[in-house]
């Protein structure tokens, strides 16, 4: 084990590559939108709130309104106020929606889009026509509502699609912007990243990145490759050692002749992983675009039928009023409303419970999740190492010890000399050393009121030539055995005075959050780890796994942590993926729904649908409770939704005519706000919703 105070250092990195345009289309369609490609919040935003403004006038100024609430409004120029702002909110507001019908009509698949363009289409003809004094109607301030109440729901939905097209960004800039390459004369030079080829010999100095995939050619250094492998312990890399782009030189520089660069690095090859997975998921169509297809089949059947019955019974004035009746009714206020009104309140409810929702296709399905499978380090664990053993020969206290340790960590940034130091700290502290040296690959040594010690691993034993004492070894070996780092205080020249056990702590929150999933019905608990399987055995064990029913995947390289989840997939089991690690990030995004712990990277947080603002695994319940609560709300205001047009659409084309009873578009436009407003109140019950148990 080897120290250096410039340890972990890893510096400011920046972007070094950005998605290219093929790459941002195909994120564009994660989710199952590519009807809204082109389409964003802030479009969308734009057209409401302008939209709003010219409808406000349209809506003060309408015959049918003033009537309503019994208030006259005359100037010069009102009856121009409808046609002039109403052509306006149609063109430039209604745009996206004429758009997206076209594109459903190309492609054959009419849903909400259409259902929008046909239902703002006809209300502007017939305001057209009304204009022109070819009808009695006053449509102007409904087609203006239609639009502006569309644009609310689209830009509600919109912010709540969750599209991870920073992943590939976030990943990119885990590399160094330059490099530091060793020219013939033994001088360096920095070079751009992308200049670099196979055979540049790199210098690497502590703290650094390493710039591309290569093999040590000169020096010893231990590297932090958690970024990669999940592993939580620095790994020793000497002469003849491969190592990968992203990894941090936490100790001594390293001289590394470069074999890979660009798209042949590792990095790249997780990169292309996300990429791929990213667009095999989320092909789920929206509940609310499958109503919106059935709505338009009706719809369309009922006007052509309207048209020709009343038509056949020699009234063709009322055929036109009943058809555009029909054709305005039926458009989805409420069912345009229903499931974005939902989204937007539950991720509200969510933030505020530190739940940042990024995909409501992961939201809505979280609840069919029957398999929950966590990433270990930093998810189930702490993620950093902790002193979890201290054994000291006969004639030293075990506090003694530690802070003789700790005096000769006191200058080394290593992740398992902090450790040791807090430990210490804990315990009211260390004595001062001089003479702090690291040893590469070994461990450090340092001077303490004239004596010398050393602190490291098996193999600064054997340099030294000491042996264990018995009464320290089997200590040492059940520590082992379970997968810590085992550490000695020596004092030189080959003194054994104790040892440390150092491992990566279970959360004490873990345990209780497999049981709430338990307890939630979720099937199968199971953890993924690079770590050895000893030590995912015994975090296991301290968790609580059920031997036979919940699953354990130890030694797990990035690669096969993707090929986890498709095999649980393949099991026909609905997988939940919960990681940290930009090694967990390609198995997030192939999982039904990946959950980001927020303490995690960049790009596991750009790849997961749900993000966990703090590091509880607790959260992941939270989500399970909250995807069956906003799912009830988008059944129930389906239901609603759909329930008035049952209703509504044979009334506006008269089938009770006959008895007197015709639904004209001002009793139906009430109809339909009052529809808007159920919808929205029933959504507004999901604050009520505890994301937490009891």
């Amino acid at each position: 084990m080897a120290h250096d105070a410039h340890a972990n250092r890893t510096g400011h990195p920046t972007h070094v590559g950005h998605p290219t345009h093929a790459e941002r289309d195909n994120h564009a369609g994660h989710g199952g939108h590519d009807k809204h490609a082109g389409h964003d919040p802030e479009m969308f935003r734009r057209r409401f709130w302008a939209c709003l403004a010219l409808t406000l006038p349209i809506v003060v100024t309408s015959h049918m309104v003033m009537e309503w609430f019994g208030y006259s409004l005359e100037f010069p120029g009102r009856a121009l106020v409808g046609p002039v702002l109403g052509s306006a909110v149609f063109w430039w507001g209604g745009w996206p929606f004429l758009v997206g019908a076209v594109r459903e009509l190309r492609d054959r698949a009419p849903g909400m889009m259409l259902l929008i363009a046909m239902a703002i289409s006809v209300a502007y003809v017939a305001s057209l026509a009304t204009s022109a004094g070819a009808f009695d109607l006053d449509f102007w301030w409904e087609l203006a509502a239609l639009v502006t109440i569309m644009l609310l729901g689209h830009w509600q939905e919109m912010r709540a699609i969750g599209q991870a097209r920073g992943a590939l960004a976030a990943l990119a800039a885990l590399l160094p912007d330059d490099a530091e390459r060793v020219r013939p004369d033994g001088g360096s030079e920095r070079v751009p990243v992308a200049g670099l080829r196979v055979g540049d010999v790199l210098l690497v100095r502590p703290g650094g990145r390493v710039p591309a995939d290569g093999r040590v050619v000169d020096g010893g250094a231990e590297l932090d490759e958690s970024m990669i492998t999940g592993e939580s312990r620095p790994v020793t890399r000497s002469a003849g050692d491969r190592v990968v782009a992203g990894t941090v030189a936490t100790d001594s520089a390293i001289r590394v002749e470069v074999e890979a660069t660009g798209e042949e690095t590792t990095l790249a090859g997780i990169q292309r992983m996300v990429a791929e997975a990213q667009r095999s998921s989320g092909r789920a169509q929206v509940l609310a675009d499958r109503f919106a297809a059935w709505l338009f089949y009706v719809a369309t059947a009922t006007a052509v039928l309207t048209v020709v019955v009343w038509s056949a019974l020699g009234d063709p004035d009322e055929a036109v009023v009943r058809t555009v009746t029909v054709l305005v009714i039926a458009c989805p206020h409420a069912l345009g409303l229903a499931i974005p009104l939902v989204i937007a309140l539950s991720t509200a409810v969510a933030a505020r419970s530190g739940i940042l929702v990024k995909d409501r296709l992961a939201l809505e399905r979280m609840r069919t999740v029957d398999a929950v499978l966590f990433d270990k380090t930093g998810t189930l664990t702490r993620g950093e190492h902790a002193v979890t053993g201290v054994a000291a020969v006969a004639g030293t206290s075990e506090d003694e010890l530690l802070r003789l340790a700790a005096g000769v960590e006191a200058d080394s940034e290593h992740p398992l000399a902090r450790a040791i130091v807090a430990a210490a700290e804990q315990r009211g502290g260390h004595p001062a050393a001089t003479g702090f040296r690291a040893l590469p690959g070994r461990g450090v040594r340092a001077t303490i009121d004239g004596t010398e010690y050393a602190v490291g691993g098996p193999a600064l034993l054997r340099e030294l030539g000491a042996g264990l004492p018995a009464e320290l070894e089997q200590a040492t070996a059940g520590w082992a055995g379970r997968g810590a780092a085992v550490l000695h205080l020596v004092r030189l020249p080959g003194m054994v005075l104790g040892a440390f056990a150092l491992a990566d702590e279970a959360r004490p929150e873990a345990r209780e959050a497999i049981a709430e999933l338990r307890a939630q019905g979720i099937r199968t608990i199971a953890m993924i780890t690079g770590d050895a399987r000893a030590v995912a055995d015994a975090v296991a064990a301290d968790l609580g796994f059920r031997p036979g029913v919940d699953e354990v995947f130890a030694e797990v390289l990035p690669a096969d942590k993707d090929g986890k989840v498709t095999e649980l997939q393949r099991r026909g089991l609905t997988v939940a993926m919960v990681g940290d690690g930009v090694n967990d990030a390609p198995a997030l995004a192939r999982a039904d729904v990946g959950i980001a712990i927020g303490a995690g990277t960049d790009v596991a947080i750009e790849s997961a649908g749900v993000v966990l603002a703090s590091s509880d695994p607790r959260g992941v319940a939270a989500v399970a409770r909250l995807s069956r609560a906003s799912y009830r709300k988008m059944v129930q205001n389906l239901a609603w939704a759909a329930g008035y047009n049952v209703v509504a659409l044979p009334l506006a084309a008269g089938v009770l005519a006959w008895a007197g009873v015709a639904l004209s578009p001002a009793v139906g436009a009430i109809l339909m706000s009052a529809s808007t407003i159920v919808v929205a109140l029933n959504a507004q019950l999901l604050r009520r919703v505890r994301l937490t148990p009891g």
